[in-house]
Formats: structure tokens, C-alpha cells, sequence
């Protein structure tokens, strides 16, 4: 089941979240709410969002650019992360032989860094 907040709700559920907080991240575009009849829109992984924003607004002090830069830097590594996860599971149904000189191939890049 999908949950969507409204504003308010979204304001009540992340404590740290004020009104004008919510619509300068918005204006900032590092969260973008879905358009209803209701007004704006919020899904969890919003709520989820917003609550890393407001942890990065208040102990960084990031705000604007900035705030945009770590949250794409953020959403850049979970896509990896996702990508990863992926490649592992499509070497975990591989014959040993391929995992084994996968392995091999990974432990010696490794060595290989500065």
C-alpha cells in the first residue's frame, strides 16, 4: 500500500520540518512532491528524504546548492549500491570457476590502488 502525506502531515511526521523549510527544499528541487487534487503530495521515501535534509540543514549547515549537491551525491550512491547488488547476484548463479577469477580479478585491483 502507498502511503501519501499531505503538507501538514509531512510537516507533523519529521519533527524538525517547518513550513518554510519544506518549500525552500522544494524551491531547491532536492525533494519533489507529487501534484493531487489535494495540493502536494508526499510518499514515504519523501518523508525518509526530508529528515536526512533537515539532519544535513542543521549540523552542516547546508542549504541551496550545496544541499543539492550532497543529496545527488547521495542518490548517485544508492544507485550504484542498487547496480552492485544486481552484478552480485548475476555472479552469485555463475559456474565457481567464473566467481573464483572474479574474485581474483577484484583482489587484485585492490592491491593495485594507491
Amino acid at each position: 500500500m502507498i502511503v501519501r502525506y499531505t503538507e501538514d502531515q509531512v510537516i507533523a511526521t519529521v519533527h524538525r520540518l517547518t513550513r518554510s523549510r519544506l518549500l525552500a527544499f522544494v524551491e531547491a528541487e532536492v525533494v519533489s512532491p507529487m501534484e493531487s487534487e489535494q495540493g502536494p503530495m508526499y510518499l514515504e521515501v519523501d518523508v525518509a528524504r526530508l529528515e536526512l535534509l533537515c539532519e544535513l540543514n542543521e549540523h552542516f549547515e547546508l542549504e541551496g546548492d550545496a544541499l543539492g549537491v550532497v543529496i545527488s551525491l547521495i542518490d548517485q550512491l544508492h544507485g550504484v549500491r542498487h547496480d552492485l547488488d544486481t552484478v552480485l547476484r548475476v555472479i552469485a548463479r555463475e559456474a565457481p570457476d567464473v566467481r573464483q577469477r572474479i574474485g581474483s580479478e577484484l583482489l587484485g585491483s585492490r592491491r593495485k590502488r594507491p
